[in-house]
């Protein structure tokens, strides 16, 4: 029997990125202008839920917020429900469920669905709140483009922006100075950012995840750039990126995190390892850029801003059609919904367990166009 909605919820989870609040906007305008429901956002993400911290959400509260950064809902990465944190009588450090406690908080408000915004560990518990009964509609969302089911996220454009921006400034100081200039970038595993960032940036080595470099091949398109009369380069480089049978670059570890592994410092190592190979014999110099968060933040651009409103408004058509534990994607260019499991898999409950990250294909058109263009990826 189909339920009737007059309630619904939503949270942000995760890491920030540009689109959330596009996101919100089209959720709050089209449940209460197309639906009549009455909306109510929690801060922080599950911690909100499970703190019963929210905030009610209505069209004066999501106006002016369209092109801003970030989520006026705020977030978190570190609050996983039903494995979460806590300290006991004698001060010794537990992990407990807590789910229980946050189906309550949704009961108490009369919350008929919940709306859940983020990438695979906020959505890994959509699917345990899912199986538990709640009534989950969830919203990819990540910077990396790498959620598997859906063609695009949003934020992923307007990260792309500042790479390419990025790129553009560093080519100035690389041409006055003939330098090496590496700009590393985000992406974990996969290389979307780098690779369409760097295009864009006219890089002239992409190195990606997918593709293992070997430095003397990087080293190597410097000279041949050098010998021909362009005596300066440009590397953009994934955080992810390895050497042929090395291993990626780990910042550090944060056991309290979904995502304990940090990766970071590719770029560092990277210059150390080249200018050992090309200073002897070019004497150039080489700089190392890290973009770090500036990716995530920023003014949202257009494609983003219209994207966000896409997922928005058609996660509010799902919970109209009961179309519950499922996740918005992008097919075709279409909208369309797949089941949860299908993005983080079946697994144990508290346990991602899909096929992987969407991914580079590293004999796709993408990459070949960028080969046939003169770009090495140092294989």
């Amino acid at each position: 029997m189909k339920k009737e909605i007059k309630k619904i919820a939503l949270l942000t989870g995760g890491g920030d990125c540009s689109g959330l609040n596009a996101v919100i906007r089209a959720v709050v305008k089209s449940a209460i202008l197309k639906y009549n429901y009455e909306v109510i956002g929690f801060m922080g993400g599950y911690h909100g839920l499970l703190m019963d911290d929210f905030i009610k959400l209505d069209l004066k509260t999501v106006a002016g917020i369209f092109h801003q950064g970030g989520t006026i809902l705020k977030m978190s990465n570190k609050d996983n429900l039903f494995n979460f944190k806590t300290v006991d009588d004698k001060g010794k450090t537990i992990y407990k469920d807590m789910s229980d406690v946050a189906i309550e908080n949704l009961k108490k408000h009369n919350v008929d669905a919940l709306v859940i915004i983020g990438g695979d560990g906020t959505l890994t518990s959509a699917r345990d709140f899912s199986r538990k009964g709640v009534n989950v509609v969830g919203i990819p969302k990540t910077i990396d483009n790498d959620v598997p089911a859906t063609e695009i996220t949003f934020g992923y454009r307007t990260a792309l922006d500042h790479i390419m921006l990025s790129l553009d400034a560093l080519h100035t100081t690389a041409y006055s100075h003939d330098r090496v200039m590496i700009l590393e970038v985000m992406g974990r595993n996969a290389g979307w950012l780098a690779l369409e960032g760097g295009i864009a940036g006219s890089a002239d080595v992409i190195l990606i995840p997918e593709i293992p470099y070997d430095i003397n091949s990087v080293a190597k398109t410097v000279f041949d750039r050098y010998n021909r009369g362009s005596k300066f380069t440009i590397i953009c480089v994934s955080e992810g990126a390895k050497p042929i049978d090395g291993d990626v670059t780990i910042k550090k570890l944060d056991k309290d995190s979904p995502d304990a592994v940090k990766l970071g410092g590719v770029g560092d190592i990277l210059a150390d390892q080249l200018e050992k190979v090309i200073k002897p014999v070019t004497g150039q110099d080489i700089r190392v850029t890290t973009l770090g968060y500036i990716q995530r933040g920023g003014v949202t651009n257009t494609f983003d801003r219209v994207l966000g409103t896409k997922y928005g408004s058609y996660a509010v058509d799902m919970i109209a059609r009961n179309e519950f534990g499922r996740m918005v994607v992008i097919r075709n260019d279409h909208m369309d919904s797949v089941r949860l499991e299908e993005v983080v898999g079946s697994g144990k409950t508290g346990q991602t367990s899909s096929g992987g990250a969407r991914i580079v294909n590293p004999h796709g058109d993408l990459v070949n166009a960028a080969k046939d263009i003169g770009i090495s990826f140092g294989d």
